[in-house]
């Protein structure tokens, strides 16, 4: 039988994996601090695992496996350097195993819409992204969120590193769907009095927009700096007074004309843009 090959990352000793018994967790009395009993509705749900946090994974797993909706860590970057509690200096091969056998483990953690936070930076970044592509799909890549660490470059270096990564990665993604479980089930903030101020009722010719308050927005681009594009450019009636009005000089419009009718016969067009006069 032949096997159809795939894309992947390999490396030295891939193939490689540490044979891991089922572990259990002890608790240690005297570093716990709840209530030396539970009522009814108490949860003791919060732990500080204090080992190897392989084999603090794998004792998870037993009680809390498809049960985790956000998981975060923060591994060693491999950067070369030696600090008091950890080597950040292995191998790249050992390193890609080590963090291969522990994001496994999370994947398995994880619930259907729960999600994965790693930090790194660009010594291991671009690895650690194929790495999770192979063992979460590529399909489940939410984003690599970039953060500014520093507020200027070093000035010992021409190009100095000042952001770091965070890769974020969702345990399921449903066929055709647009986004991953993870991202659906994402909390969203609270819009502010400030951004619901932009939406207001507009009296219109035809009344009120049945659809509830809304927000004028211009319809033209910047087409400066080589971004001019002919087929974007093109006259449009204004429906009520019957002029013909073109984008200002240096801009396009937004849509194509396909989509401009279509905005004009869903209102969206006369209702919602600003459309600018030619110059």
């Amino acid at each position: 039988m032949s096997r159809k090959p795939k894309l992947e990352l390999t490396w030295i000793g891939k193939d490689e994996r540490p044979r891991l018994e089922p572990r259990i967790l002890v608790e240690d009395p005297l570093k716990s601090h709840h209530a030396a009993s539970k009522r009814e509705g108490d949860l003791f749900d919060n732990m500080l695992i204090q080992g190897d946090n392989l084999l603090a994974l794998k004792a998870l797993e037993a009680n809390y496996a498809s049960k985790v909706k956000c998981a975060f860590i923060d591994p060693p970057y491999n950067t070369g350097s030696a600090f008091d509690h950890y080597d950040d200096g292995v191998e790249h091969s050992l390193w890609l195993s080590l963090m291969r056998d522990r994001l496994e483990i999370i994947r398995k953690l994880l619930s259907d819409d729960g999600s994965l936070w790693i930090t790194i930076d660009d010594n291991e970044a671009h690895y650690l992204k194929v790495l999770c592509d192979e063992i979460f799909g590529r399909a489940n890549f939410i984003s690599n969120i970039i953060w500014k660490k520093r507020d200027g470059a070093p000035n010992d270096r021409k190009i100095g590193a000042i952001h770091d990564h965070i890769l974020v990665y969702a345990k399921r993604r449903d066929d055709q769907a647009s986004k991953t479980r993870a991202e659906l089930s994402f909390n969203l903030m609270e819009r502010t009095e400030k951004a619901d101020a932009q939406y207001q009722v507009f009296t219109e010719v035809e009344g009120p927009d049945i659809r509830g308050p809304f927000r004028k927005i211009d319809m033209t681009a910047n087409a400066k700096g080589g971004r001019f594009v002919q087929s974007l450019t093109f006259g449009i009636k204004n429906p009520y007074t019957g002029e013909v009005v073109f984008p200002r000089n240096g801009t396009n419009w937004r849509h194509n004309k396909e989509e401009v009718e279509r905005l004009a016969v869903d209102k969206s067009l006369t209702q919602k843009p600003t459309i600018g006069r030619g110059a």
